[in-house]
């Protein structure tokens, strides 16, 4: 096992890893900027370095100033976290070519997977079904007049696709011809600003739809396993919101077919470490199909570890130091039901817009069935540079309604003072039938209505 690692992120994630370090015996080296230098993580972790600058570019994202702290300290390897650059493969390659562990998977399977019209035209000459869609890398006046044509030939509406974005971030439907070209001239300028990469492509629109995931787990021995699924459908602007494991439209045959979908595009990318493979379930006809890959932990993972008992934060430093996996695919059984609600520091009023600020009072529900995965406190400052999580607010139960019953009391107990949250939101959409049947889909929001009960609850007062 590793004596020393660098915890290459910020915020709860950084928190999380530096204590399984302590838990592990292993040193914990924290990088932070100028920003986050009151925050837990750096309290926490056994040694610290500054980045300087808060601007992402300047710090969380600046490679070379990363890895030369990582040789500073000694450290053996770096955990990424997500976001920043737990999913750059130059960054994964440059940490191979200066003998550092890389805590994910090897650069050649992120790059397999990575642009995600690269996954999609992989995933589809293997015969997994994918969405109708474009073919390669759209990016140039020549291949987007094409697009066009491929429009025209699967109907509107279509999605438009950043292949270098995550999270959600570039995405338009276009229902139109005149949208489109809208959409992919907003997707090809994004790209290039934010990712460095203009390059786009489209996919059929599916309407009626649930993002389910399945988490997978893979060692260095060619072990590999689907540990459970996620449903991740309540979302704005394709950012999720609320998660839950498992899926309630999720039966032990489907299941099986899609985990085993999922653990067979695992070994197409020659796939080590934790990867979370995300499909597009249609309501309508029953059929999912590959949506992308995400070669890192997701947000939401701590759902699978309340439904399996797996702590996958160790078990991903245990795969990246040679470990085996100690366990089957029949060895792992879910138990009971969890749902995640992301508590952020934005105003769901005002279109759920950021509203950092120093929070003035904090104090987060407990009892039994509930967990906080949080990293600020009284008198912590959140920055207006970095996403706006403040915790990840978990409930774990025997049943849904169980899970659901005892979240509800958790978000009504959450207090936090000085920053505007989004715990109004959870508070009506917990609340709402379609979520309580377990039969919405990725419009929940719009389809519902929450942004205009929520605006009555508070005119009525209920909000204040």
């Amino acid at each position: 096992m590793f004596k020393k690692i660098l915890v290459a992120n910020r915020g709860e994630i950084a928190l999380r890893a530096v204590r399984e370090c302590r838990e592990m015996g292993i040193q914990s080296v924290a990088v932070y900027s100028d920003a986050d230098a009151e925050a837990l993580f750096v309290r926490h972790a056994d040694e610290a370095y500054p980045l300087g600058d808060p601007e992402p570019s300047s710090s969380y994202l600046n490679m070379e100033k990363i890895l030369d702290i990582a040789k500073q300290s000694e450290s053996e390897a770096i955990y990424p976290g997500y976001g920043f650059l737990a999913e750059n493969p130059q960054f994964v390659e440059a940490c191979e070519a200066r003998g550092i562990q890389f805590i994910g998977p090897p650069s050649k399977s992120m790059n397999a997977a990575k642009p995600k019209h690269k996954a999609r035209d992989l995933m589809k000459s293997e015969g997994i079904a994918v969405t109708p869609g474009s073919d390669g890398a759209i990016e140039d006046e020549s291949s987007m007049a094409k697009a066009f044509e491929i429009a025209e030939s699967i109907g509107y509406p279509l999605i438009v696709k950043p292949s270098g974005a995550g999270g959600g971030i570039g995405m338009k439907v276009a229902k139109s011809r005149d949208e489109l070209a809208a959409a992919m001239e907003y997707a090809k300028s994004l790209g290039n600003e934010a990712f460095g990469m203009p390059a786009f492509y489209l996919e059929k629109y599916v309407a009626r739809a649930k993002h389910i995931e399945f988490q997978i787990l893979a060692d260095k021995k060619g072990n590999t396993v689907y540990v459970s699924d996620r449903e991740c459908s309540v979302q704005r602007r394709y950012q999720k919101l609320i998660e839950e494991a498992p899926s309630p439209i999720m039966t032990p045959e489907l299941r099986e077919r899609m985990g085993a979908t999922a653990v067979q595009i695992a070994k197409l990318l020659n796939y080590v470490n934790a990867l979370t493979v995300e499909f597009i379930y249609s309501m309508d006809t029953g059929e999912y199909y590959f949506n992308e890959c995400n070669t890192r932990l997701q947000v939401e993972h701590p759902l699978t570890e309340l439904l399996t008992g797996i702590n996958l934060v160790k078990e991903q430093m245990r795969i990246a130091a040679g470990e085996e996996l100690g366990y089957t695919q029949s060895d792992i059984k879910l138990r009971g039901w969890s749902i995640e609600c992301r508590i952020n520091a934005e105003d769901p009023f005002m279109n759920f817009m950021p509203a950092p600020g120093t929070i003035t009072a904090y104090d987060p529900p407990g009892g039994f069935g509930v967990r906080v995965d949080g990293g600020v406190y009284a008198g912590y400052t959140m920055p207006f540079y970095y996403d706006s999580l403040i915790a990840k607010l978990l409930s774990w139960g025997r049943n849904r309604d169980e899970a659901i019953s005892t979240m509800k009391r958790a978000v009504q107990e959450y207090h936090v003072e000085g920053a505007k949250t989004n715990i109004p939101f959870h508070i009506v959409a917990l609340d709402d039938d379609s979520f309580k049947r377990g039969d919405y889909t990725t419009h929940f929001i719009e389809e519902q209505g929450i942004s205009k009960k929520l605006r009555e609850l508070k005119k009525a007062g209920v909000f204040s």
